[in-house]
């Protein structure tokens, strides 16, 4: 792509993102769906003036770990530890039920083969923890009892999803279980989630010490981002999820978030403000674009809606993918049953992991197009109606 016309491209990118977030906030819809809705203009689905491509992924890439590190930042790890047991429950069941249900109806009831019946249930145990926090910031619900279990168990969904992609890769094409592959993953992945925290606390002190003393301007943004950009790295070079770096870098820095050799290293406050102030508006440029390629990667026009195998196929993994994310939340103790049903629905969207499950089956000659298809579908309608669920009837938390 000439550079001129990528200047175009990431200008309609901004500004439908802008345009469109505004118009549907105004009219009461999370801001996010206006996001995902101007990806869909842009792509194949309707215009498809914009094509998804390697620098777009990037950026898209930046948005989502910036979005994640504001999350950590905000988050209230002493809440977060304490709903660590719920959160645990809640993704654990929320990758059990969905992978089972959706397996033995693919595999039992549909007659599709073990490999297509194998990515469909990963498929369908994801979560997408950029959407479903970006959903719970845009009703104001973020620093709720609530959203710190969502997001334990969107960070332990995503640990899990990663860990199964592998095994289900493995097995799709050598046919064999390779356990000792899938559990070095694992492996590295907990290891990585032990270290972090504690690595990123001490960078963090640093930053404190020469916090002030700078002479050139723009110490604050440029320390953090570098920050972030080396915990996404080194969780991706753990296997984990470079979004889980910049999580756990945006945890460090909180000002509740404390180690156990005592409080010596916790962040003060005037810095806590300069990084926010500094770092809300980079953030508030990037994760646009991550919600506007989460809709071009849709492309709806590969969808047969006339094909009564397509709605049959189409509705039943749509209820085994609300149904089984919804009721896992039913089995942890909360005030009342309102409680459980926010954090069974904020668990719903699959978004951008689901796209890269289904996505990674069709390029491996595993998922056939009908089926890759039916999956976009159900992603897109898992995707769009939670936000709407949790904007109209849920306003907060019960007393």
């Amino acid at each position: 792509m000439e550079i001129h016309n990528f200047f175009l491209t990431l200008f309609l990118i901004l500004i439908s993102a802008r345009i469109l977030g505004e118009l549907f906030a105004r009219a009461g819809i999370p801001s996010v769906l206006g996001e995902l809705l101007a990806g869909i203009l842009l792509g194949s689905s309707v215009f498809g003036i914009v094509e998804p491509n390697q620098v777009l992924k990037i950026l898209a890439e930046i948005g989502i770990i910036l979005l994640l590190f504001e999350v950590g930042l905000e988050t209230d790890f002493t809440r977060l530890k304490n709903a660590g047991t719920k959160s645990l429950i809640v993704a654990l069941l929320g990758v059990i039920l969905p992978f089972s249900f959706s397996f033995f109806t693919a595999h039992y009831l549909f007659g599709l083969s073990s490999d297509i019946s194998l990515f469909i249930g990963g498929t369908l145990t994801a979560t997408s923890i950029g959407i479903t926090l970006r959903v719970l910031k845009d009703i104001h619900m973020e620093d709720t009892n609530i959203a710190q279990i969502v997001i334990g168990a969107a960070v332990i969904d995503d640990i899990i999803g990663i860990i199964l992609l592998v095994f289900i890769y493995d097995f799709s094409i050598s046919h064999e279980t390779n356990f000792e592959h899938t559990l070095s993953v694992a492996g590295m992945v907990v290891t990585f989630l032990l270290l972090a925290p504690a690595f990123a606390k001490i960078i963090s002190y640093a930053i404190h010490k020469f916090h002030g003393n700078d002479l050139v301007p723009g110490y604050i943004p440029t320390i953090i981002i570098s920050l972030i950009l080396l915990f996404s790295y080194l969780s991706h070079l753990f296997g984990a999820p470079a979004i889980l770096g910049s999580f756990a870098a945006g945890l460090a820095l909180s000002r509740r978030f404390f180690l156990p050799f005592g409080t010596l290293l916790s962040a003060n406050e005037p810095l806590l403000k300069d990084v926010k102030s500094n770092m809300t508006p980079i953030i508030q440029i990037f994760t646009p674009i991550f919600f506007v390629m989460v809709g071009l990667s849709v492309d709806l026009s590969i969808i047969d809606f006339s094909s009564s195998i397509f709605w049959i196929m189409g509705l039943s993994f749509i209820f085994i993918a609300f149904f089984s994310k919804f009721i896992g939340a039913f089995f942890i103790i909360q005030k009342c049953v309102k409680n459980n049903a926010l954090i069974g629905i904020s668990m719903v969207p699959r978004g951008e992991v689901g796209l890269i499950f289904a996505e990674m089956g069709r390029v491996n000659n595993i998922l056939p197009n009908d089926i890759y298809a039916m999956l976009i579908f159900v992603i897109v309608v898992t995707t769009v109606l939670p936000p709407f669920l949790l904007k109209r009837y849920f306003k907060g938390e019960c007393v």
